[in-house]
């Protein structure tokens, strides 16, 4: 027994110790984004993180996928409660030792878990369905690569394992209960008890065999799953938490001004009393390092589900861009140049940029700003956001706006509006 609690605390410290590393990097990177303008009060935040991240509430746009997924989220949340006994077991050599404690509740508890396992492992099956033999068209658009689709299959290939290693576990442990005074009395539970035929004639030895086995699988399952999480985007199921709380709050369709444009516009008409003269910096973003930091902890909140793009006019009508793209390369930007930070290389210095090299400025004109995406997120991701600053260093630096852009910015210097012609005139039209 002394060996079993030695390796499984080493499991448990080496998972531990990754999984710290990955979230410290994590954390770095988030960190080289600039400091947000945030507005709104805290309540009004607290409030969208409860119904948004913990309530899934902008899920249920879509009833059935809503349920499935409600089953999942909830069933993360209350069958990990029983890791905590595993963990308590690995480490003191114990074999349930909340049973003595929960007296009668114990079993009710368990059946709870056995039914959220099974609908965790039947939403599962729905959901590899829908992606790989339906093939819903957003799961299969141009950026969704091999490895985004693989990393979905993995993942909900990994919860159907888990989910029966447990219900084995279960069943091996109430045949065992018969036979061996060392197993706790749980009586019979509802969903294992289906398997426990399968066992009834199988020797002692085998059967604790099988449990000692499903037992192990299941917790080196769960912390190799909390590790592989960290590399791939369902670290949404943590982050959307500070992602909903840290979410822009104004209404839709109102853009943030820059600070230094509007501190310059202040001066010029004498109404900016600052004497402060320091340079500007960069105008909109090049780099990750330009975007708030908001912005690229969205990049790892983002889940790929893809309503943002099914719902973007611009993708609808062939043109080049996706949201979901746009927050996919940021996320990918910000891996490499957390690698080569943690490298010693060149991290931002490496050659390369958001603009251009992962995102071009076919993708961001696309854009026509009409909050689609933003509306469709279920974490309230804001892809809009990075567009409109990559347009803005476009403008602003490097004067590359589309030509008939810039007729257009030249009318509103001069005139006012959009269209070529005197302020004085712009009512005319009423005169008839």
């Amino acid at each position: 027994m002394i060996i079993q609690q030695v390796a499984f605390v080493l499991v448990l410290v080496t998972a531990v110790y990754f999984i710290y590393k990955r979230i410290s990097l994590i954390r770095k990177t988030i960190q080289l984004g600039k400091e947000p303008i945030l507005t709104g009060k805290a309540g009004l935040r607290v409030k969208n993180m409860l119904l948004v991240a913990f309530g899934q509430k902008k899920m249920f746009k879509k009833l059935i996928p809503a349920i499935l997924h409600f089953f999942i989220y909830v069933g993360f949340l209350v069958i990990n409660l029983e890791v905590l006994e595993f963990v308590a077991d690995g480490v003191l050599g114990t074999h349930r030792i909340f049973a003595p404690w929960l007296g009668s509740f114990y079993p009710v508890l368990m059946n709870v878990f056995e039914f959220l396992a099974v609908a965790v492992l039947l939403a599962c099956v729905f959901f590899l369905v829908r992606r790989n033999i339906l093939k819903v068209p957003r799961f299969w658009s141009a950026e969704m690569t091999r490895w985004p689709r693989l990393d979905a299959n993995l993942i909900l290939i990994t919860e159907i394992v888990l989910m029966t290693a447990i219900l084995t576990m279960n069943a091996a442990d109430q045949v065992l209960q018969t036979r061996d005074s060392h197993y706790v009395s749980t009586g019979s539970l509802f969903f294992s008890s289906y398997l426990v035929p399968l066992l009834q004639n199988s020797s002692t030895p085998s059967l604790i065999l099988i449990e000692r086995f499903a037992w192990w699988f299941h917790i080196i399952g769960i912390l190799g799953f909390a590790v592989y999480v960290t590399y791939s985007k369902h670290l949404h199921i943590f982050l959307a938490f500070p992602n909903t709380y840290f979410a822009n709050l104004e209404p839709k369709g109102q853009i943030k001004n820059m600070p230094v444009v509007t501190r310059e516009v202040k001066s010029m008409l004498g109404l900016e009393t600052s004497t402060t003269t320091s340079e500007p910096g960069r105008f909109g973003a090049k780099d990750v390092n330009d975007l708030a930091w908001t912005n690229l902890m969205a990049a790892y909140a983002c889940t790929e589900c893809g309503r943002c793009t099914s719902e973007c006019p611009a993708n609808q009508t062939g043109k080049k861009l996706s949201p979901r793209k746009i927050m996919m390369d940021t996320r990918d930007r910000l891996e490499v140049v957390g690698k080569s930070l943690l490298a010693g290389g060149p991290g931002l210095n490496d050659g390369k940029t958001l603009l251009n090299d992962y995102i071009s400025k076919e993708e961001i004109n696309a854009c026509t700003s009409c909050n689609a995406c933003v509306e469709a997120c279920p974490v309230m991701i804001n892809p809009l956001e990075i567009i409109i600053e990559l347009r803005r260093y476009v403008a602003m630096e490097e004067s590359g706006s589309p030509a008939q852009w810039n007729s257009m910015f030249q009318n509103m210097e001069t005139s006012f509006a959009p269209w070529k012609f005197s302020a004085a005139d712009r009512f005319n039209w009423s005169k008839d």
